[in-house]
């Protein structure tokens, strides 16, 4: 994987389209990138390792003219980031070109199948299986060839393939999102928006086992099975300068900043003084048990949705890694609400488990930022976040999103079952965008205590309770963007083992909120501070006892529990983002990771 483009119609198709919109997808994907065009005298390809910048740099890239084009941003899986990995990859006579996100699973059986036809690979990868595949199908009618090959294909794929004589381009997906962007007399296939929004609001989301034939003036979807199908045409509501960088160092700062607009959005419409309203299909009495799905940080959002959703409604939770979920046989049933939680909406682990639950006849709640994503479209309900595009591959301002809408949803049950909810919790929601702002407006004080800390190869984040979540987030936003090894833990483990790493070599981060736990949480410094540990200290309260233990402290505005997470998990990005670029790392891209998961 990562990231799509392509296009037919531009006179010009590498400069007009596929440089820019390689660069809008360059947080999908970065080890390498590549074109290929279809011209006057045949098939063009370039790739090139590292940056797009190297790929438009090159005199090669700057020489190709032609109407008809596929590019490439990639992460790697298989084989290793080189220019011979690189998309796109062609068949044996350098007629075909194929771009390809996704896995396939079976690709060994089918690259020997092919050798010993005569097929000769160059790569490692099993994307190239997919080029070789139609060369030995194509029989004049390149989305026959096409279709041909997908069905022997097991995995997961969104390609887009192209060929000398064929005034078209042929794409297809099943389980990595792929869309299709209709213009006047020219058309254009991505695997995110943002690749096309400087030509297109108006798009078209592929679904599984679907493949299309893109013409200048037209277009045409089948199924695998050589039926007609006819896709809605969306539009996209994000503007091209929303994901611009507006003036800030990176589009994470910008997120950053972006989260009390991105909360106000989240909450627009759905929260009227003390009430709530969601519209979801599922009746509250008729659930027994709440399941969440989820990966990464949207995993620790679920973490935090359980300590909200059991204390407010009384319903039993377990939150489960998306990608362990459906491989253990999971005991769900028609009283189980499944919830699922994805930035994106495309995460593959994410969706496998909603179709597992589904499977097994659960209930299905997607919690979602992309509109029209395959989990939007899968699951019964969904509840979006608005909370704007978030090209940054660490999360921020989704994250806060997303438990945002978890006390929402934990609120709208409540309502539901006739349980009564603290006023101050709705209170502080609609007070929410302006503490955040409060928090922000501190930035230059954690600024300045990054500076201490930027040299440190080790932290602890420690929290207990609703904010044991927010330490295990803290510290994964410093491993994802600093590169400095961070574990979050539960303050009251500390001392059954992790305690032994303790040495002024090593800070901690409390999360130490104004709560029932407080008192607790200092006697865990106190630990640290007896073996003469570094502390970092986030909390609600003015206190002289804490003072005296915390080498530095950031204070944030007192909230109810149950909001809590939100406002202690704002220094914690900050704190990971000053740290990050303080060692001169590129914190929208860091190395090996990629936004958006889209293989299991």
């Amino acid at each position: 994987m990562c990231g799509i483009i392509g296009s037919i119609g531009h006179k010009k198709v590498v400069n007009d389209v596929l440089i820019h919109g390689l660069k809008r997808l360059e947080y999908r994907g970065y080890d390498s990138a590549g074109l290929a065009v279809l011209t006057t005298d045949g098939l063009k390809v370039v790739k090139r390792k590292g940056k797009v910048t190297e790929l438009e740099g090159d005199q090669t890239t700057q020489k190709i003219d032609g109407n008809i084009g596929i590019a490439h941003t990639r992460w790697a899986t298989h084989g290793e980031p080189n220019e011979i990995n690189s998309h796109p990859h062609t068949d044996c006579a350098g007629k075909i070109a194929v771009v390809h996100n996704g896995i396939i699973e079976n690709f060994y059986a089918l690259k020997m199948m092919l050798v010993n036809e005569g097929h000769k690979f160059k790569s490692e990868t099993d994307t190239e299986v997919l080029a070789h595949l139609v060369e030995k199908f194509y029989k004049d009618d390149l989305e026959e060839a096409v279709t041909r090959s997908l069905k022997l294909v097991e995995g997961a794929f969104g390609i887009a393939v192209i060929r000398e004589g064929e005034d078209r381009i042929v794409v297809a997906r099943r389980g990595s999102p792929i869309i299709l962007g209709v213009g006047h007399k020219k058309m254009y296939v991505a695997s995110d928006a943002p690749a096309v929004l400087a030509h297109t609001k108006k798009v078209i989301y592929l679904n599984d086992n679907e493949i299309a034939s893109l013409y200048e003036d037209s277009y045409t979807i089948k199924d695998l099975k050589g039926k007609k199908v006819v896709n809605d045409i969306h539009e996209i509501k994000w503007s091209l300068e929303e994901i611009e960088k507006g003036g800030f160092e990176h589009f994470m700062l910008k997120e950053m900043h972006e989260q009390p607009d991105a909360i106000a959005n989240a909450l627009r419409g759905r929260i009227s003084g003390e009430k709530v309203k969601l519209t979801v299909r599922f009746k509250s009495k008729n659930i027994k048990r709440i399941v969440i799905v989820a990966c990464g940080t949207s995993w620790h959002a679920g973490l935090i949705g359980r300590y909200i959703l059991e204390k407010m409604t009384g319903i039993p939770v377990s939150v489960e890694y998306a990608s362990e979920f459906r491989y253990r046989d999971p005991i769900v049933d028609s009283r189980t609400l499944v919830i699922a939680i994805s930035q994106s909406g495309e995460t593959a682990d994410t969706l496998a488990a909603v179709l597992e639950a589904k499977r097994k006849g659960a209930k299905t709640l997607g919690i979602i930022n992309t509109v029209g994503s395959t989990i939007s479209r899968e699951v019964d309900s969904g509840v979006f976040l608005h909370a704007g595009p978030e090209i940054g591959v660490a999360s921020t301002k989704a994250f806060s999103c997303q438990v945002t809408t978890l006390v929402l949803l934990a609120i709208h049950i409540c309502q539901d079952l006739d349980k009564s909810v603290s006023p101050d919790i709705a209170q502080s929601l609609v007070k929410l965008p302006g503490l955040i702002r409060e928090v922000i407006a501190d930035r230059k004080k954690i600024q300045s205590i990054s500076k201490k800390y930027q040299k440190y190869t080790d932290f602890l984040y420690l929290g207990r309770g609703i904010n044991f979540p927010v330490a295990l987030e803290g510290a994964l936003k410093l491993k994802e963007i600093s590169y400095i090894h961070a574990e979050g833990y539960p303050a009251g483990e500390m001392k059954h083992g992790p305690i032994a790493m303790i040495d002024p070599n090593l800070p901690s981060v409390f999360i130490t909120p104004d709560d029932d736990s407080y008192e607790k949480t200092l006697s865990n410094m106190q630990e640290i501070k007896a073996r003469q540990g570094k502390i970092i200290a986030i909390t609600s309260i003015e206190d002289e006892k804490l003072t005296k233990l915390a080498d530095d402290v950031i204070l944030v505005p007192n909230v109810p529990a149950e909001i809590s997470p939100i406002i202690n998990n704002i220094p914690l990005q900050f704190l990971a983002y000053y740290i990050a670029t303080a060692k001169g790392i590129n914190v929208d891209q860091p190395r090996n990771l990629a936004k958006s998961v889209t293989v299991e």
